[in-house]
C-alpha cells in the first residue's frame, strides 16, 4: 500500500469496571496501563482510543484487548475512520466562578 493510500482507523476503548474491592481496584488499574503500554491515550477516564496505520493493525490491537479483558466489567470497542475521528466535536461546560476571574484578571493584564 502507497503512502498516500494508507487509510489511517481509531480504536476506541469503552469501559465500566467494578472498583468496590482492592481486586476489581488492582484488575481495573491493570487494565487501564495494559491500554496505556499499547499505545492508548486516555480520551476520558473510562475511554481510551489509539490510531492505526488500516484494519490490520486495529485488528491486532483488539486481538490484544481480548486477551487482557478483566474477569469483571464491560468493555466496549468501536472503530471509526479518520475522518469521523475529525469531526468529533469537544463541548466543555461553563467555568466556575474561580475560574471566570482568573480568566477576567489575565484579560486585564
Amino acid at each position: 500500500m502507497k503512502a498516500e493510500e494508507a487509510r489511517f482507523l481509531w480504536l476506541m476503548i469503552f469501559f465500566d469496571l467494578p472498583v468496590r474491592t482492592k481486586s476489581q481496584r488492582r484488575q481495573a488499574t491493570r487494565f487501564r496501563n495494559f491500554l496505556r503500554d499499547d499505545g492508548f491515550i486516555m480520551l476520558q477516564y473510562s475511554v481510551y482510543v489509539r490510531v492505526g496505520r488500516g484494519q490490520d493493525s486495529l485488528d491486532k490491537h483488539m486481538r490484544r484487548v481480548r486477551s487482557a479483558l478483566p474477569r469483571e466489567g464491560s468493555v466496549r470497542a468501536l472503530q471509526v475512520t479518520d475522518k469521523q475521528y475529525g469531526r468529533m466535536e469537544i463541548m466543555l461546560g461553563l467555568a466556575k466562578k474561580a475560574e471566570q476571574a482568573g480568566a477576567k484578571q489575565m484579560i486585564l493584564l
